[in-house]
């Protein structure tokens, strides 16, 4: 994977900001069309999809786990020779000139187009206790922490698709799972919800709201409110597991002029343009239904716009076009590499 440390050329056509599913297919389809595409993820390439347990309503996959597909999105990116600058985070966006200013906390970047695919991070529960035991029990992925959990009692608060999908993932490594919810029922998939109502060890605490999060050096219990009946109440837990939404992470975009809705999310016509001339945004961070297909065509939609904007459109002879050429040869080489690697790890497994 090309993770370029030492900068080159800070000229680019295409600047794509996020590295998510959205942020991915879009440098796919700008690099492949033979703009110049340099990615930028401060964090880990893939996004919240790949600490997803599994996904199971991607098209082409009736199951894969999220940090599969995850590293499939990347491994073909990379393939059609986006630059990924990671990690890195941009501070400060200029975008009101016909060339765009992208500051980060390594370099500065000057784009025809921006695609901005930042999306958005978990909401808090903000009641006491949570940031004093962020790491202690208080968890937002239950993939990453959840095998701390085995065999221990724990709640995930919530009652959407990430919720129910956290919750399942949990209920092979617990003991025993509450899941507190302050409507009474889950807004669900009803796959996933079925799933999870069948599932043994899984108690359902409907119209309740947690008021505090307790313990010592780590979570002990929370303290909740049964909305129907007004009356609190405690329950004893090892720890906790909040999927109550996300929030857009669109404040930088926002301090540069891009519109955005009363929530944060960003406004975007039907090609995916915001506000300003070349600037397009895609996938969660421009709210409606928050599903890795939408992310991946929202991404490819801007990835087509940002094209016709910086080109001129097919027949335009505004700018010259890189050649792609793609080393399908190597990329064979690692395919059959990673499937050896894979089957001595089965062997050793089996002995």
């Amino acid at each position: 994977m090309l993770l370029v440390n030492e900068y080159m050329s800070t000229k680019t056509d295409v600047v794509i900001i996020g590295g998510g599913p959205a942020g991915l297919a879009a440098g796919i389809y700008t690099s492949r069309l033979g703009l110049e595409t340099i990615l930028i993820e401060k964090t880990a390439l893939g996004g919240q999809v790949a600490v997803s347990p599994f996904i199971e309503n991607y098209p082409g996959f009736t199951m894969i786990s999220g940090a599969e597909l995850s590293k499939r999105f990347i491994e073909h990116a990379e393939l059609m020779g986006v630059e990924f600058r990671v990690p890195e985070e941009v501070i400060k966006l200029e975008l009101s000139s016909e060339t765009k200013i992208v500051k980060t906390n390594k370099d500065t970047y000057e784009a025809d187009a921006v695609i901005i695919a930042s999306g958005a991070s978990r909401k808090k529960l903000n009641v006491p206790g949570e940031k004093e035991f962020a790491g202690k029990g208080v968890s937002y992925c239950a993939v990453c922490d959840g095998s701390f959990f085995r065999g221990k009692v724990v709640a995930v608060v919530g009652g959407g698709n990430t919720a129910v999908s956290e919750a399942l993932h949990l209920t092979g490594l617990v003991k025993k799972l509450y899941v507190i919810h302050r409507r009474d029922d889950f807004r669900a998939e009803i796959a996933l919800k079925q799933r999870l109502l069948d599932s043994p060890n899984v108690t359902q605490l409907w119209n309740t709201v947690v008021e505090r999060i307790e313990g010592d050096t780590t979570v002990r219990r929370l303290v909740l409110r049964d909305l129907k009946n007004n009356k609190q109440y405690e329950i004893e837990v090892d720890g906790v597991f909040i999927a109550i939404g996300y929030t857009p992470n669109s404040k930088i975009a926002a301090d540069a002029g891009v519109a955005v809705d009363k929530e944060g999310y960003i406004i975007v016509d039907k090609r995916q343009e915001t506000n300003i001339k070349g600037v397009y945004a895609a996938g969660d961070v421009t709210g409606g239904i928050m599903q890795i297909g939408v992310a991946v065509g929202e991404g490819i939609v801007a990835a087509m716009s940002a094209f016709e904007h910086v080109t001129g459109g097919w027949y335009a002879k505004k700018k010259k076009l890189k050649a792609v050429r793609i080393d399908f040869e190597k990329f064979k080489e690692k395919e059959e590499h990673e499937k050896r690697e894979e089957e001595k790890s089965l062997f050793k497994f089996k002995l």
